[in-house]
């Protein structure tokens, strides 16, 4: 169950902690919630290693598509209640800001702080309104609470009266009837279980991935690669116009260095480069590295290859996209293993725009020269020697930096591209990059203030050590033979199962299913754990069957399958007819879970850490094993029960398959 009893918070004050009730799953999503109802009183600069920048909504729309609860933005809305709609929350906070005010006058603009309650035996919700207003009105929130309960209409929607919990807490409980409601039309709307799409929706560019050429892809990219899509996923199931943008490194001076190489020991791949893979390219690279360090003539003719290049020199742009097409089509077989869609947009696609960057930085006073280079003085940053650090946007010798084409990215994505929210799924050790070039473009209003830029970092992936994670040699992993190993375990594991079991499988399904589960495990140990920490790759236990695994996970799902199958009812075709009956707390409980899939998503809608996904998936597996101990289902004592029973696997199969959707994972009907 949910809380958000980390905190609350006075009309117009800061947030003031209260004790917790716990710290589980349910508890660390509430206060996530919490959070997101407070978000228009948090001024944010964008905190290092945290997930966003935030800026309080300027308007009602921009409100609503951030996710932000205000008050006066419902104002005109039909609450009546339509468990249809599935707005359950929604009706829930007009129904406590009306309460509000009809006790303690119109003129009040209350903040309802309704959240998902702590824990189960608190009911659904939680309303900490009495805890702010107490202050303000000079009363005692128990005080405040008995007010608004005894002008809080809800017996349509709750149990009545509500619970006053402590100092003030009003503890609301939906009503038994309202849950099958919404049950039944969460069965009847497959696709997306009732969950409404945002509206307005937002148009948000994630910028994930991001190799770059003639490097093969290291274990490195797996985090932002995967992080990103899901992230990808959840905004587009919520509605959202989202654009997939993959920032490869395509330009510099490396390709000035790699193709004199190439033109020296073997120019035919500049021409054809269809005998030529992306090893062979990074073989070649770490050779004219190696004379580009060494020999300095090497280097000033691969400085003047750049130059050629950049004014587009046909034979030398010929070859930089052979270079960049063999990069692309292995890029391209990992995407296909992990099923990611991407459209590239690479650093050389901004090269036209970064003369106007730094000469609108110059205009503007904030872009001077220091040392014959370009630079603009940060605001907050501070160099060793106590002086004003400087971001760099045009080297002494005229080339531009990483920085100047993120500048020219922002003002593309924001004006040309109209996001109005642009995500950057990068490691942690980037934060400060992001911060610096995120107040440049503020400084300079390279983007309309009412977007919000968000750095998304994460934490590195390691060993079993503990230590960066590499091959037994020391090299840095490839994602591809990373990806693979997966597999290869996965198929000898299954394969021992079976002959344990004496079953026996098509070698085709053998392969499917090492190949789902496999892919399965990698993307799921990643994703299970929150995106800034640091986590420690295991294929052994990333493949086990015990505990909170993509294995585990899938064989639940396969399980309810199973058990829904051999009931032979369709639900779905009944769903209407159904007199369900749900009178165990096994039952209640689990179905409650399943529909409040919906908050889950409100809350990874800011704060983007899909591992609150995998922790709710976890939990509905885990109330599944307790509802099917508890309540047999195909040998029920009434066909009514049976009926209620098999209506319960069904949404609890629907929830974890949408889940497993969202987070880029394919399901078996069986294992």
């Amino acid at each position: 169950m949910w809380s958000c009893a980390g905190f609350v918070a006075a009309a117009g004050s800061a947030l003031h902690p209260i004790p917790s009730h716990g710290r589980t799953l349910s508890s660390r999503v509430a206060t996530a919630a919490a959070q997101t109802v407070l978000a228009p009183r948090l001024l944010q600069s964008g905190p290092r290693n945290h997930a966003f920048v935030f800026r309080p909504p300027t308007s009602r729309a921009q409100a609503r598509a951030v996710g932000v609860v205000t008050y006066a933005a419902m104002e005109g809305n039909n609450t009546d209640l339509d468990p249809a709609m599935l707005q359950t929350k929604k009706v829930v906070v007009q129904r406590v800001v009306d309460a509000i005010r009809a006790a303690f006058g119109s003129e009040i603009d209350p903040n309802p702080m309704v959240t998902p309650a702590t824990k189960e035996e608190f009911g659904d919700f939680q309303c900490n309104a009495a805890m702010g207003l107490a202050k303000s009105l000079k009363k005692k929130p128990r005080d405040v609470a008995t007010a608004i309960v005894e002008k809080l209409d809800i017996a349509d929607l709750c149990v009545t009266p509500p619970e006053i919990a402590g100092p003030g807490f009003i503890n609301l409980k939906l009503t038994d009837e309202y849950v099958k409601a919404k049950m039944k039309h969460a069965l009847q709307d497959k696709e997306r279980l009732g969950i409404a799409k945002r509206d307005p929706a937002q148009r948000i560019i994630v910028d994930f991935s991001s190799p770059n050429i003639a490097k093969e892809m290291h274990v490195g990219h797996l985090r932002s690669t995967i992080i990103g899509d899901c992230l990808c996923r959840i905004l587009e199931f919520l509605g959202h116009d989202v654009l997939r943008l993959n920032h490869v490194g395509d330009w510099g001076t490396q390709f000035g260095m790699l193709i004199l190489y190439l033109r020296e020991v073997a120019p035919e791949a500049l021409v054809d480069g269809s005998d030529l893979d992306l090893g062979d390219l990074v073989v070649f690279y770490k050779k004219a590295k190696a004379r580009f360090d060494e020999d300095p003539e090497f280097q000033e003719s691969a400085r003047k290859e750049v130059v050629k290049l950049q004014a587009g020199d046909e034979e030398s742009l010929r070859g930089w996209k052979t270079l960049c097409n063999q990069s692309r089509i292995e890029f391209n077989r990992v995407y296909d293993i992990l099923d990611v869609k991407l459209e590239e947009r690479g650093e050389s696609f901004y090269n036209p725009f970064l003369k106007q960057v730094v000469t609108d930085l110059q205009e503007k006073q904030l872009a001077v020269e220091n040392e014959g280079a370009q630079c603009v003085f940060l605001e907050g940053f501070t160099s060793r020697d106590g002086s004003t650090q400087p971001l760099l946007v045009q080297k002494s010798d005229g080339g531009y930096m990483y920085s100047t084409t993120d500048l020219a990215a922002i003002r593309h994505r924001t004006h040309v591209e109209k996001a109005t929210r642009v995500l950057y799924v990068t490691d942690v050790g980037q934060s400060t990059h992001f911060e610096q070039v995120f107040q440049v473009a503020r400084r300079a209003e390279f983007y309309p203030p009412s977007v919000s830029l968000e750095h998304v970092p994460f934490g590195l992936v390691q060993g079993e050590d503990g230590k960066k994670f590499k091959t037994r040699s020391g090299d840095t992993v490839r994602l591809r033979d990373l990806l693979d190993e997966a597999v290869v375990r996965c198929k000898a594991d299954y394969t021992r199962r079976m002959e344990e079991e004496g079953r026996a499988e098509t070698s085709e399904y053998v392969e499917e299913v090492s190949k789902v589960v496999g892919i399965a495990a990698v993307k799921y140990a990643d994703l299970k754990n929150n995106r800034v920490s640091n986590y420690r790759f295991s294929y052994d236990k990333m493949l086990t069957l015990t505990g909170n695994t993509a294995p585990y996970m899938l064989y639940a799902y396969a399980r309810i399958q199973g058990i829904y199958r051999k009931g032979g009812i369709d639900i779905t075709s009944r769903v209407t007819s159904l007199d369900l009956k749900l009178d165990k707390p096994e039952e209640m409980s689990l179905v409650r879970l399943c529909l409040r899939f919906d908050q889950i998503l409100e809350v990874l809608e800011t704060d983007l850490k899909p591992n609150f996904l995998c922790e709710y998936m976890y939990e509905v597996a885990s109330k599944f094993n307790a509802f099917y101990e508890n309540c047999s289902v195909l040998n029920a004592e009434s066909e009514r029960v049976m009926e209620s029973r098999l209506a319960i696997c069904d949404l609890t199969a629907r929830t974890l398959a949408l889940s497993f959707s969202l987070l880029g994972i394919k399901t078996l009907e069986r294992l």
